[in-house]
């Protein structure tokens, strides 16, 4: 592993520009997508249902394989498999834009999704293995913020590209980004992995999470129209037992896809359930919105997508403040009082209605969503890192994406039923409203929920920079790296390292700043 760089540095400069542009290009297709559904509901017949399962089959197998995305890139190399995620994802993108039907789509869809899914959790967990313990949380507010510039443009990229030329290329656009990615990958980013991790892999958990969310999202996606009987009920049934399944295997196996002995962690599990609520309302809200805006307010396509923008300029100027201002305060307040800004910009939102003034009923409200995302993004990211391992940074990281994705999955999946969305209501000005001001209730409802959350449960020493303690006398870290390595099974033959920059003994990996030192074992 090279030595860690600093954030201002050249070094420190590429490994950013590979990492957002990588994570970019699966930001850009989360927002991008949603600006197209109706030019793709009307080229390909599609109904309700289909654009559901155009955003969700991305989103499942994101979910499902995000984990082990982390663990191969623990195992294999972190650049490696974010180098290989890549270049599927610019295969998949050209099969979307090849698709001729909605099925089809739909699938290759889900392809990309796998691809997604082996890039993103490699490119947090190349920050954080790549920079020096002071600048992570300044690299990850600057990924954050760079990283929602490319998330948020995606709508206007999108609406642009649907309304000049064609929605397929919104997929086509993501070939020569790719391509960009992996050539930057390649001549500047280091190699990275945890030197402790079983080379063995854990397909049958893999298959086992993206089963279970597989049936349970069709069930809930399709009960509303067909009710809970015959293949619906079947596949919820098959959903329950294979989450059941995966966390039995999980317990038992000696190197899972997901070591449950991770959530033992107070602050990780608070974390990542502070994740699911929040991504849950941000994920439909988003989802929902850029439709309403066509569908309701009477904007196209471009007008639609630009309409977002905001959020783009305001996560460019102050998410990496929000980081700084996490690692010097904690995190608490700004994940407690975040979500309480978004809560009030929904609020906002409730006044987009038919040919509604941009300036007016939408702006507001987009700017102050903006606000929201900025104030928390950057420290949740932050503390559910740092809440695990560093040598498990892919893990970790994986976790947080995999419970960000299926609170968003379940999300689009439900509550666009529960406020009577189906069919061809997309098509429905008055019923898609009626729909949306629903959704956007329950939101503010789950937003209010997770600042509360935050409050209670996440703790302002999470980010801060622990006490050293004598080489002699591991850590308790060193034994929870070493634990977690080996799938819940201690390493005794592995050294341990002290060092007053980096802070407790850790499993061994000379970063360059301090040489290993044996532990008393």
């Amino acid at each position: 592993m090279s030595a860690p760089v600093r954030f201002g540095s050249p070094a420190g400069r590429w490994i950013l520009l590979a990492t957002i542009l990588g994570s970019g290009l699966a930001g850009i297709d989360a927002t991008v997508v949603n600006v197209a559904l109706p030019a793709i509901g009307d080229d390909l017949d599609a109904d309700f249902a289909d654009l559901q399962w155009t955003v969700t089959a991305y989103t499942l197998t994101l979910a499902s394989f995000i984990l082990t995305g982390g663990a191969l890139g623990d195992r294999m190399g972190r650049r490696r498999v974010f180098v290989v995620g890549v270049a599927w994802f610019a295969v998949a993108s050209l099969l979307c834009g090849l698709a001729p039907t909605a099925s089809t789509l739909i699938a290759a869809r889900a392809l990309q999704g796998v691809g997604a899914a082996l890039l993103t959790p490699g490119s947090l967990a190349i920050i954080q293995a790549s920079f020096v313990p002071a600048d992570r949380a300044r690299a990850i507010g600057a990924w954050s913020g760079l990283g929602g510039l490319a998330t948020a443009a995606g709508p206007f990229l999108g609406g642009w590209l649907v309304e000049a030329v064609s929605w397929r290329w919104v997929f086509f656009i993501n070939v020569p980004l790719a391509l960009v990615v992996i050539v930057v990958a390649h001549r500047h980013v280091p190699e990275s992995r945890d030197p402790f991790a079983s080379g063995r892999v854990d397909l049958a958990g893999a298959a086992l999470g993206a089963t279970a969310l597989g049936g349970l999202t069709y069930a809930l996606i399709q009960a509303p129209e067909q009710g809970l009987v015959g293949a619906v009920l079947v596949a919820g049934l098959v959903g329950l037992g294979a989450a059941g399944l995966f966390l039995a295997v999980e317990a038992r196996i000696p190197h899972p896809m997901l070591p449950l002995g991770i959530f033992g962690s107070r602050q990780f599990s608070a974390a990542n359930a502070f994740t699911f609520v929040i991504y849950a309302a941000f994920s439909v809200v988003l989802f929902l919105l850029v439709l309403h805006l066509q569908v309701v307010a009477g904007f196209g396509p471009l007008a639609a997508g630009t309409a977002l923008l905001p959020i783009t300029v305001v996560m460019l100027a102050l998410s990496a403040r929000s980081g700084e201002l996490a690692a010097r305060i904690g995190p608490r307040l700004p994940m407690s009082l975040g979500p309480v800004v978004c809560a009030v910009a929904l609020l906002l939102m409730l006044r987009i209605g038919p040919d509604a003034s941009y300036a007016t009923a939408v702006l507001p409200g987009v700017v102050v969503l903006g606000l929201g995302f900025a104030l928390l993004v950057a420290p949740l990211t932050a503390t559910a890192l740092a809440a695990a391992d560093e040598e498990h940074a892919g893990l970790a990281s994986g976790v947080n994406n995999a419970v960000a994705r299926a609170g968003g999955l379940f999300a689009i999946a439900v509550l666009p039923a529960v406020a009577g969305l189906t069919g061809a209501d997309y098509d429905v000005p008055e019923v898609f409203a009626a729909g949306f001001r629903t959704v956007l209730l329950i939101s503010v409802g789950l937003l209010v929920a997770g600042s509360a959350l935050a409050a209670v449960a996440i703790s302002n020493d999470v980010l801060a920079e622990p006490e050293a303690v004598p080489a002699a006398e591991p850590a308790a870290g060193a034994a929870v790296a070493s634990t977690a390595a080996s799938g819940g099974h201690p390493h005794p033959e592995a050294p341990t390292r002290y060092c007053a920059v980096t802070g407790t003994p850790l499993a061994s990996v000379t970063d360059g700043v301090c040489e290993p030192e044996e532990s008393g074992r």
